[in-house]
């Protein structure tokens, strides 16, 4: 049993994604190639905003932003504990201090409640607060209603990120659409994903895309070999654009095959687990079906029958950041962070993709039920 299907989904758009690519290879335009903006233009009218700019990951998609509002050394950026170290990575690659906000006890995601005292945090210890970064953790969007104005109270602005989220919604609104700039990511593990890696950027604002779009390739100005500005090297190739196109052709089709994966899953086993929660309004484009056990000796025991029965588990996240080696140095200590603490000793991700069969789902049930 496989833990993610991409073959099937490759197969159901083989025939127009080889076209493509062959077109790719035939005019030769590798790197920002027309495929680039077509995939642009799609993705910004799927969510809804009036830009879109593609780039070369998910983690570069974070780190353009902080770049292009000159965030950097003496500023805070805060963000949750319990994330993929990519969200707080970039900060510090910014040259500034993430400051971490626990997560709330029933969706996964950062606790709008805490961001104000986290404020406070930041300014005795000297740093500047400039930004939040909630994360749409296993597709599920962040409290946007609550973290707006929460952020607005606090001076913050805000960068979504939807690295897992793209697809999820809030009231109707698609993740990607909130906060000052939003970023995703296209590893080929995600909902929406490439075949190698990729990311994109979504904005209202107009001056910031420009200022973004000359970070994305060595701070070109007229050209690019006028550099008015620090940049990077962050382009999309041309091919996976074009797998991204085809993709999106798909990807609601696929959503509602996720949701009912998901819905199977959680009445399967809502007695034994504690089963994901999705808020009045929302709907999750279940970039995992992460649950928690009832013990860490649980947790092992549960993830050791998946294996016998040849059933692949993954836990997603094992150390919470404020407890990685590469943070030590912000001084934060077990029990800092509790409801972010007990998830990573109780997590554990069951296999989701929208290939996932009736019986497969049987099956992983009737193996947990049964441990």
């Amino acid at each position: 049993m496989q833990f993610i299907d991409l073959i099937t989904q490759k197969n159901r758009i083989r025939e127009n994604l080889l076209k493509r690519i062959e077109s790719i290879i035939d005019n030769g335009q590798f790197i920002m190639g027309p495929d680039v903006i077509e995939a642009e233009k799609k993705l910004a009218d799927y969510v809804g905003t009036k830009h879109c700019l593609s780039c070369s990951s998910g983690t570069d998609a974070l780190l353009i932003p902080l770049m292009a509002k000159r965030v950097g050394p003496g500023d805070a950026v805060l963000t949750t504990p319990f994330t993929f170290v990519a969200t707080a990575e970039v900060i510090s690659l910014a040259g500034a201090t993430p400051v971490f906000v626990d997560v709330l006890p029933g969706t996964f995601n950062i606790d709008p409640s805490k961001v104000g005292p986290a404020v406070e945090e930041a300014k005795k210890k000297g740093l500047n607060p400039k930004a939040l970064i909630p994360v749409d953790l296993f597709g599920l969007p962040a409290e946007y209603d609550r973290l707006e104005p929460v952020t607005a109270e606090n001076g913050l602005w805000m960068l979504e990120d939807a690295a897992q989220g793209f697809g999820g919604t809030v009231g109707g609104r698609k993740a990607g659409s909130f906060g000052l700039v939003s970023a995703t990511s296209f590893f080929p593990a995600k909902p929406l994903g490439c075949y190698g890696d990729g990311g994109a950027i979504f904005t209202n604002d107009d001056e910031l895309v420009e200022l973004m779009r000359s970070i994305r390739v060595h701070g070109g100005g007229e050209d690019k070999y006028n550099n008015v500005r620090i940049g990077m090297n962050g382009r999309f190739d041309t091919i996976q654009a074009a797998v991204i196109i085809e993709k999106l052709t798909i990807f609601d089709e696929e959503l509602d095959l996720r949701q009912k994966a998901a819905a199977a899953y959680s009445a399967r086993m809502k007695d034994r687990l504690v089963v994901p929660v999705i808020p009045e309004g929302y709907t999750s484009c279940w970039a995992q079906y992460s649950v928690l056990a009832n013990s860490p000796e649980d947790r092992e025991h549960l993830m050791a029958a998946l294996k016998k029965a040849g059933i692949p588990s993954a836990i997603y996240y094992p150390i919470p950041l404020h407890l990685q080696k590469a943070y030590e140095n912000l001084d934060y200590k077990k029990g800092d962070f509790p409801v972010s603490e007990a998830f990573s000793d109780r997590v554990f991700a069951l296999p989701m993709h929208p290939y996932l069969k009736a019986e497969d789902i049987e099956t992983i049930c009737d193996v947990i039920l049964g441990a």
